[in-house]
């Protein structure tokens, strides 16, 4: 499970240190691609796996799994981290992800995602009050 938030920086080789509490897991391999909200998200390469397999069972039929998995895989890279820990970030998936220099790389339970620091932190304001508010079970029986 990936959990807590770091603020590396992009060097400029487009290159991102892993947090440290981070690189046991990914060590062995990761897959960086593009998330929701202009985020990416970056998976263990077993994990990618799993989701790889569940999204075969869509119906080819279904446009929006059609949509989904090419946009999914089409900006899909696949790596192993150096010795330091780094990764590079290709350039189509920085540009989407509006990635220049200051990010912030969350845990989001069984991936990471990293972000722009600047939408990060606006994400993070619009959405904090609306959590603090709920009022209502969003996960029924969890809490």
């Amino acid at each position: 499970m990936f959990l807590g938030t770091h603020e590396p920086r992009l060097d400029e080789k487009g290159r991102l240190i892993l947090p440290a509490k981070f690189r046991e897991e990914l060590s062995p391999g990761l897959v960086i691609t593009k998330g929701q909200e202009r985020c990416l998200y970056v998976f263990p390469a077993t994990e990618f796996a799993t989701i790889t397999e569940t999204l075969r069972q869509a119906p080819v039929t279904a446009k929006s799994a059609r949509d989904y998995q090419r946009v999914m895989f089409a900006g899909a890279h696949d790596e192993i981290p150096d010795r330091q820990g780094r990764v590079t970030i290709p350039q189509g998936l920085r540009t989407y992800a509006g990635l220049e220099k200051e990010c912030v790389v969350i845990g989001a339970n069984t991936r990471v995602e990293i972000w722009d620091s600047a939408a990060w932190n606006e994400y993070l304001a619009d959405r904090e009050k609306s959590f603090a508010d709920v009022s209502e079970e969003v996960f029924p029986g969890l809490f």
